[in-house]
């Protein structure tokens, strides 16, 4: 129960909550007002009793910096995918909240820096001296506000800093739908015309193994001869988004420049696209695609695009929306819906049925 002592200074009134339960140790707080202080004592009563006021002690206890420390020296070499950019964003965050203990971190000032970085209205870069206020995209914002998610999950979840996640009530920007940029059949065979002729000699094969298999940029240039399986006519994606094996068939054209190339491969590296300089290190294609983007004279488009011109033939030539998926490593349906508008023949089939049943010839 709690119990109240007032006292006065220079004919000034305070009053102080002391709150004693049994198997806790008391806590008190001084305050001007008897009100604030039987308030107070509810509250925290309450608190107690239901095990959370540990939590509150301890979120005051600790900023929002120790936070970022922290989870950059404990969790950052457990994400090896994301982990470093975490770090980078965490510490966009710390130059606006680090000074904060983590119980003043509300939803509202996260929601307000959200909403402020989008309109290019907050300073960007880690440094505040710099003048950086350029808009930003609703996706860049969300995966800043993915990695802030994280940093809290990790409090509540394993360090019990905090009692819950603020980033639960922040709600994400809304983004664009998903770009689809598919080659036409002409910038097709102009683009793997000038990918031939380029100065780099695995080029060619590289975007001819992209369009063949869908696979993403660092699918390709990180592939490893003991992920190729030639006599299967099949490849396995060890390094994969998701962190889960993909089978993908090698069939045609893509199957036979890897069965030539492996028989002229480096000894030295499992790498089918090795660095001239360091054979443990994969080959960077940057700047002979872009050469051979120019050359081709195809504009506005990049290298993940051939996975989206791998997906648009799969679909025009009938192949379903699940097996898509599949082979493109999606989880779920929602990210190759984008592609439906260029299978319409079961909707053309089904319609025509239903006219032939239903509607008939009426005259």
């Amino acid at each position: 129960m709690a119990s109240f002592h007032k006292r006065e200074k220079n004919g000034k009134p305070s009053y102080t909550a002391k709150i004693r339960i049994k198997g806790h140790k008391p806590v008190f707080k001084t305050f001007d007002r008897l009100t604030d202080a039987r308030d107070w004592a509810a509250k925290t009563e309450t608190e107690i009793k239901e095990g959370l006021y540990k939590n509150i002690i301890e979120a005051q206890r600790h900023t929002f910096t120790e936070l970022v420390e922290r989870f950059k020296r404990d969790v950052v070499p457990r994400k090896p995918k994301v982990g470093k950019e975490y770090a980078r964003q965490l510490e966009w965050w710390r130059t606006h909240l680090g000074d904060l203990t983590l119980n003043n971190v509300s939803s509202a000032r996260i929601s307000e820096l959200r909403d402020q970085l989008a309109n290019g209205t907050v300073k960007w870069g880690t440094n505040l001296k710099e003048k950086k206020t350029d808009k930003r995209s609703h996706a860049t914002v969300n995966r800043y506000l993915a990695a802030l998610s994280s940093a809290f999950g990790i409090a509540v979840k394993e360090w019990q800093w905090i009692d819950e996640n603020p980033m639960r009530r922040v709600s994400k920007l809304k983004e664009p739908r998903g770009r689809v940029r598919c080659l036409t059949e002409e910038e097709r065979e102009r683009l793997l015309a000038a990918c031939k002729d380029s100065v780099n000699p695995h080029l060619y094969m590289a975007v001819v193994l992209a369009l063949s298999t869908g696979a993403r940029q660092q699918e390709i240039w990180g592939l490893r001869w003991s992920e190729v399986h030639l006599d299967r006519g099949l490849i396995t994606f060890t390094e994969t988004k998701n962190d889960e094996f993909r089978s993908v068939p090698l069939e045609g054209h893509a199957r036979e420049l890897l069965l030539g190339h492996s028989k002229i491969r480096r000894i030295d590296s499992d790498l089918v696209f090795p660095s001239k300089k360091n054979p443990v290190v994969r080959h960077d294609f940057r700047d002979p695609w872009n050469k051979a983007l120019v050359v081709a004279e195809v504009e506005d488009f990049r290298w993940h695009d051939l996975r989206h011109s791998c997906a648009s033939y799969l679909a025009m030539n009938g192949v379903p929306m699940r097996t898509i998926a599949e082979i493109l490593g999606h989880k779920t349906l929602a990210m190759v819906h984008r592609y439906t508008h260029l299978n319409t023949e079961h909707l053309t089939e089904a319609i025509s049925d239903m006219n032939r049943k239903f509607v008939g010839n009426r005259s």
